[in-house]
C-alpha cells in the first residue's frame, strides 16, 4: 500500500468536496472531510471492483448509509475511475446530475443503494450480505469460486441511533453474516450537537453483545485503517465486522472542524483557507496527475483480477450450464412474465378461502419453478402464510435456504429486502400484518424511489380481522400504500385473482408491489369463468359481470368486497356491470381504451365499495356516484357484526345503488 500517494488523494478528495459544496451552497461537509482516509484506503486500495465494469457480479459493494455525506462518495467514484467526470462533480445538486443531493441507485454509476434516511444503508449492507451468502450457497462450485465478493459500508453516529440500523444489527449477528463489514464514523458529532447529548452507550459492548466482532482505530491512520480491514476481512468466524473510526468531522476546516458547525455547509466560507492548508491549489476540483496516475495502476490490477475472474465463471459456466441460466436469469431481473408464472397454478375451482390462504398455494406453485424467489416473515409465518415449502431455511448452516425469519423487525425486514434487491441476483419477498406495513413505510418508500423489484405479502387487510379490534383493523393502510409513486397495491377478490397478483408481483422488475390478502374466509364466485378473473386481474382492473341489458349503473370494488358487488348486481338487474379493479396502479397503466371499455364515461351512476377509507374511490365514481366504506377506526367484534355496522353488506349496497 502507498500510503503516501494514499494521503494525497485523501487530500484532493477533500478538496473536491468543499469545491462541489462550496459552489452550491448546500451539502455536508463533515463526513467527506472526516473520513477521507477511509475513502482513501477502500477505494484506492482495499476494494475488489472494476470501475470499468461497475456491475461486475462479484465485485465488492459499498454503500455510504450516511448518504448526506454524497460528496464523499462522488469524490472517490470520480478519483477511482468511474463514469463521474469533473463536470459532473460541478455539478452537484444541480437538476438532472448525475450527482444529487444523496446517492441514488441508478442515476449513478458505482453507487450500490439509494441512501440518505439515515440507518436504512445499514439494512440494505445487511440484506447484500444476505444475498452474498445465499449467491455463494447456490452457485459455487468444489471447482469454482463464483461469489467470495465482500459488503462493505460506512455508517455514523445518525445511522446507530436510528432503529432500523438496529434491528438490521441484531439480525446479521444472529445469522452470521461475516461478509459484512461496517465502518463507523465516530467523530462524536451530530447535527444539533455533541453526540454526548443524545447518547452515551458503549458501541463496542452493544456490537459484541449482537456478535459483531468489534476494532477501533484512529480512522486519520491510513496503515490502521487497512490493517482493520484486512483483519476483518480475513476473519470468516461466524460474526459481522464493525470498524469504529475516531475521525475529526470537517478535518481540514479549521473554524469548524471537530464541532457541530462542520456537519453540514458552514464551513463552505473557509475553503480557499482550507485548501490552502492543506497544500492544495486553488484550483478548482484539482486532482493531481500523481494521484491520475495511482489510479491507473491500481486499475490496472483491477482489470487483471477482473479478467481472472471472467476466465474461472466462463470454465465455470460450461461446466454448470443450468447453473448459469438460473444466474443469468436472476441478474436480467427475468422471472417470466404474468401470463407464464399465472400458467403455473392450476385453477383453483370452489373455493372459499381467505386470500392468505390461497395466497399460499400461489406462493408455492410459483417458488418451485422459479428458485430466486425467496420469502420472509416477520414472525408471522403461520399467519401469513408465505413459506415455501421444501425450500429450507436461511440459516448459518444452511445459507442456500429460500425462507428468512427476520424476527420482529419490520421495518429492519423492508431495508434487508431492499438491500437483496440492490444485490442483483434473488427476488425478494416479506410479510407481516398489513396494519403494520407503517413499520416499514420508509423502506417501502425508497423501494418505490430506486425501483426495487421487492414484493410484500400484506395480510389481515380490514374490518375483517374481526375481533382483535381496531388497532389491527388497517382501514386507511390500503389507501396509503396506493399514495406511494411508483409503488403497485393489489388487492385480489378471490383465489384467480390471487394467482394474478402474485404473477404481477413476482414478474415485475421496475419497482415494488403490495398484496393486500384477507385474513377472513371469501364467498366464491365460481360463476365467473377462471380466464375471465386471472385475465382480468392482470390488467388491473376489468368487467366481471356485464350487463346483459342496456347499462344503467357500474358498481366497482377490490378485495374481500368484490363478491359483494357480484351479488348485489343480480338484484340490481341486468343494467348492472360489475367492475372488479384489485390495482389501481396496474389498471392506470393500460391504454385509455381499455380503461374507457371497463368504465366508460357516459356511465355516470356508479357506487364503489371497499372495506377502508373511502377517499381514492372518488377518482373513478365521479361526483354524481357514491362509495360505501369505513371512514373512522375499526370495531372489536365477529367480522360478519363488523361489517353490517358499517353497512358493507349487499343489502346496503343494493339499497346505495339504487338512490345514485
Amino acid at each position: 500500500m502507498n500510503t503516501q500517494a494514499l494521503a494525497t488523494a485523501a487530500n484532493e478528495a477533500r478538496g473536491l468536496a468543499m469545491d462541489a459544496i462550496a459552489a452550491c451552497h448546500s451539502g455536508h461537509l463533515g463526513l467527506p472531510l472526516g473520513a477521507a482516509e477511509i475513502g482513501a484506503v477502500l477505494f484506492g486500495h482495499a476494494l475488489n471492483v472494476n470501475p470499468a465494469a461497475p456491475k461486475w457480479i462479484n465485485r465488492d459493494r459499498f454503500v455510504l448509509s450516511a448518504g448526506h455525506g454524497s460528496m464523499f462518495l462522488y469524490s472517490w467514484l470520480h478519483l477511482a475511475g468511474y463514469n463521474l467526470s469533473a463536470d459532473d462533480l460541478a455539478k452537484f445538486r444541480k437538476l438532472h446530475s448525475k450527482t444529487p443531493g444523496h446517492p441514488e441507485f441508478h442515476e449513478t454509476e458505482g453507487v450500490e443503494a439509494t441512501t440518505g434516511p439515515l440507518g436504512q444503508g445499514v439494512g440494505n449492507l445487511v440484506g447484500m450480505a444476505v444475498a452474498g451468502k445465499m449467491a455463494a450457497a447456490r452457485f459455487n462450485t468444489a471447482a469454482h469460486t463464483i461469489f467470495n465478493h465482500a459488503i462493505v459500508g460506512l455508517c455514523g453516529d445518525g445511522c446507530l441511533q436510528e432503529g432500523v440500523a438496529y434491528e438490521a444489527v441484531s439480525f446479521a449477528g444472529r445469522f452470521g453474516l461475516d461478509n459484512l463489514i461496517l465502518f463507523y464514523d465516530s467523530n462524536d458529532v451530530t447535527l444539533d450537537a455533541m453526540v454526548a447529548k443524545t447518547q452515551n452507550e458503549d458501541c463496542e459492548k452493544r456490537f459484541e453483545a449482537a456478535n459483531w466482532q468489534v476494532w477501533t482505530i484512529d480512522g486519520h491512520d491510513l496503515a490502521a485503517v487497512a490493517a482493520a480491514y484486512v483483519a476483518a476481512k480475513a476473519a470468516k468466524n461466524g460474526k459481522p465486522k464493525l470498524i469504529i473510526c475516531k475521525t475529526v468531522i470537517g478535518k481540514g476546516i479549521a473554524e469548524v472542524q471537530g464541532s457541530p458547525k462542520a456537519h453540514g455547509e458552514g464551513g463552505a466560507k473557509f475553503v480557499d483557507a482550507a485548501k490552502k492548508s492543506l497544500g492544495l491549489p486553488a484550483d478548482k476540483f484539482f486532482v493531481s496527475e500523481g494521484t491520475r496516475a495511482y489510479f491507473a495502476g491500481i486499475n490496472r490490477c483491477r482489470t487483471e483480477a477482473h479478467a481472472a475472474w471472467l476466465k474461472t465463471y466462463s470454465e465455470w459456466k460450461s461446466a454448470n450450464p443450468a447453473l448459469a441460466a438460473e444466474l443469468e436469469k436472476g441478474v436480467a431481473l427475468d422471472f417470466g412474465s404474468p401470463a407464464e408464472l399465472a400458467a403455473l397454478v392450476p385453477a383453483f375451482g370452489a373455493n372459499t378461502h381467505a386470500t392468505r390462504a390461497s395466497g399460499e398455494v400461489v406462493l408455492n406453485a410459483m417458488a418451485k419453478a422459479r428458485t430466486l424467489v425467496l420469502s420472509g416473515s416477520a414472525d408471522l409465518h403461520g399467519s401469513t402464510k408465505n413459506y415455501i415449502k421444501e425450500a429450507g431455511d436461511f440459516d448459518i448452516a444452511t445459507p442456500a435456504g429460500r425462507n428468512l425469519y427476520y424476527g420482529i423487525r419490520e421495518h429492519g425486514m423492508g431495508a434487508i429486502m431492499n438491500g437483496i434487491a440492490y444485490h442483483g441476483i434473488f427476488k425478494a419477498s416479506g410479510a407481516t400484518f398489513l396494519t403494520f406495513s407503517d413499520y416499514l413505510r420508509p423502506s417501502i418508500r425508497i423501494a418505490a424511489l430506486a425501483k426495487l423489484p421487492v414484493f410484500y405479502i400484506f395480510t389481515h387487510d380490514s374490518i375483517g380481522v374481526g375481533e382483535d379490534g381496531p388497532t389491527h383493523q388497517p382501514v386507511e393502510l390500503v389507501s396509503a400504500l396506493r399514495c406511494i409513486p411508483n409503488l403497485d397495491v393489489i388487492r385480489p377478490g378471490d383465489a384467480e385473482e390471487c394467482v394474478s397478483a402474485y404473477a404481477l408481483a413476482i414478474a415485475r422488475k421496475d419497482g415494488p408491489t403490495a398484496l393486500s390478502l384477507s385474513r377472513q374466509n371469501l364467498p366464491g364466485i365460481e360463476e365467473i369463468s377462471v380466464e375471465t378473473r386471472r385475465n382480468g386481474a392482470l390488467r388491473g382492473g376489468y368487467v366481471i359481470v356485464k350487463e346483459t341489458a342496456a347499462l344503467e349503473r357500474i358498481l366497482l370494488a377490490s378485495g374481500s368486497e368484490l363478491h359483494l358487488a357480484v351479488a348485489a348486481a343480480k338484484e340490481l338487474g341486468a343494467g348492472t356491470r360489475v367492475v372488479s379493479l384489485p390495482s389501481f396502479e396496474v389498471f392506470e397503466r393500460q391504454d385509455a381504451a381499455y380503461r374507457e371499455s371497463v368504465l366508460p364515461k357516459s356511465c355516470a351512476r356508479r357506487v364503489a365499495v371497499e372495506a377502508g377509507i373511502t377517499g381514492l374511490w372518488w377518482k373513478y365514481v365521479g361526483a354524481s356516484g357514491k362509495v360505501l366504506g369505513t371512514d373512522t377506526f375499526g370495531l372489536s367484534a365477529p367480522s360478519g357484526e363488523i361489517f353490517k355496522e358499517f353497512g358493507l353488506t349487499k343489502e346496503n349496497l343494493v339499497a346505495v345503488a339504487r338512490t345514485v
